[in-house]
């Protein structure tokens, strides 16, 4: 029995509680530190050809795979439901289903496929259980509410199939609500100035299904109404903050603290533009490339591929952002949210890796630059999962009553 099962499955809450609060990192190995906190990586996208031409189960070129998942001990994770930001049509909804109807069979695919390894989570003790007996947790995280359509009536078939978070938003203003990064093409300025009416109506009825409420990727007005508005906590699964790295897609001070007084969390994002702000010459070169490639949602994988060919010369021009910058922004944001507010997401195969981080197999870097710093066993296991958890939690008992 590993040291995780043991403290999992042999102890009860409040005695783990107590060892966990006189308990200091340093005291432990790194090993054992990262063994006995619940790792949770609220984002892990997958390619179209998940399960049909990529098994997982085996080691692969992906940046997450069940070899890796042991290797590092990622214990659990949200696998991504991504649909790309497209027209607000009738036509474009269909296409955006159909590209979360083939992500969310293969999510589910994989979860069955290897009942010895991986099992899937639907609620926060689904995911204690399944670490406890040695397993990856696997939970469904919507990162784009688009292929929804024109209505929310489908919540509660999402939330049967896995969901248990869903992203209003991607790049581009959508039906929901307005994006933190308008599509240049599309958009000429905030459509609805926040959340738009479906867009509240929406917010409620993630409420109503035990679905978290995922604001990364929504422009600031948006993220704070549907703050206001909810009546569970929400999250920021995958974000980093404005104050280390100053994008768009980053969190400010008083977003931060917003999401701290509505009780939710903020998951920092290992994806490396965020991070670490690139130089002047690299950013003149990643905007002439963008303007080069124009709208990628109408990209097909061969432009993808070249594109990220040529974006990782760009990178290459400076030192990639590493580990120590990643938690500079776990640092701010603990700084101004407290602990008990943030969290951690890899964005792993969806741009995600940093030095020292760069797949599944590194997770244990990510926790000794948490010791570094002087961060608690206690609170290595808050940013880890147990903040998100809480969450859960939270947003499952609103659905319940």
């Amino acid at each position: 029995m590993t040291f995780k099962q043991y403290t999992l499955l042999g102890l009860s809450a409040l005695t783990l509680a107590a060892c966990q609060t006189t308990t200091s990192a340093p005291e432990m190995s790194v090993a054992e530190v990262h063994d006995a906190a619940l790792t949770l990586d609220t984002h892990i996208d997958i390619p179209l050809t998940y399960m049909s031409e990529i098994d997982p189960g085996l080691a692969t070129d992906l940046q997450v795979d069940l070899p890796k998942l042991v290797s590092g001990k990622l214990d659990s994770g949200f696998w991504i439901v991504y649909t790309p930001q497209g027209d607000l049509t009738a036509e474009g909804y269909a296409e955006g289903l159909e590209i979360a109807e083939t992500r969310v069979k293969a999510i589910t695919q994989m979860s069955q496929a290897y009942p010895e390894s991986i099992e899937m989570a639907r609620t926060a003790e689904d995911v204690r259980r399944i670490v406890g007996d040695g397993k990856h947790a696997v939970l469904i995280g919507m990162e784009n509410a688009y292929p929804l359509g024109e209505s929310v009536e489908s919540i509660p078939l999402w939330a049967e199939r896995g969901v248990r978070y869903v992203g209003l938003t991607h790049f581009g203003h959508n039906q929901f609500g307005d994006s933190s990064n308008p599509n240049p093409e599309r958009d000429t300025g905030p459509k609805w100035n926040g959340l738009s009416p479906l867009g509240e109506d929406l917010v409620r009825a993630l409420n109503e299904n035990g679905i978290m409420v995922d604001v990364s990727h929504t422009g600031k007005a948006t993220m704070m109404q549907a703050a206001d508005l909810s009546t569970t906590p929400i999250i920021a699964s995958h974000s980093g903050v404005k104050a280390i790295a100053d994008t768009e897609r980053n969190l400010d001070d008083e977003q931060l603290r917003k999401i701290r007084d509505v009780n939710g969390v903020a998951q920092m994002v290992a994806l490396g533009s965020y991070v670490k702000l690139p130089t002047p010459e690299q950013k003149a070169a990643r905007d002439a490339l963008d303007a080069e490639f124009g709208d990628r949602s109408a990209w097909d994988q061969a432009k993808r591929d070249v594109y990220s060919e040529r974006r990782a010369e760009i990178t290459a021009m400076s030192p990639e952002a590493n580990v120590s910058n990643f938690v500079d922004h776990i640092d701010h944001a603990v700084s101004v949210a407290g602990i008990d507010h943030v969290g951690i997401a890899s964005d792993f195969d969806g741009g995600g890796g940093i030095i020292g981080w760069k797949d599944a197999s590194e997770t244990e870097n990510v926790t000794a630059e948490l010791i570094r710093r002087g961060y608690s066993t206690e609170e290595i296991g808050k940013i880890w999962g147990g903040n998100l958890l809480r969450v859960l939690e939270a947003v499952e008992a609103e659905a319940a009553n």
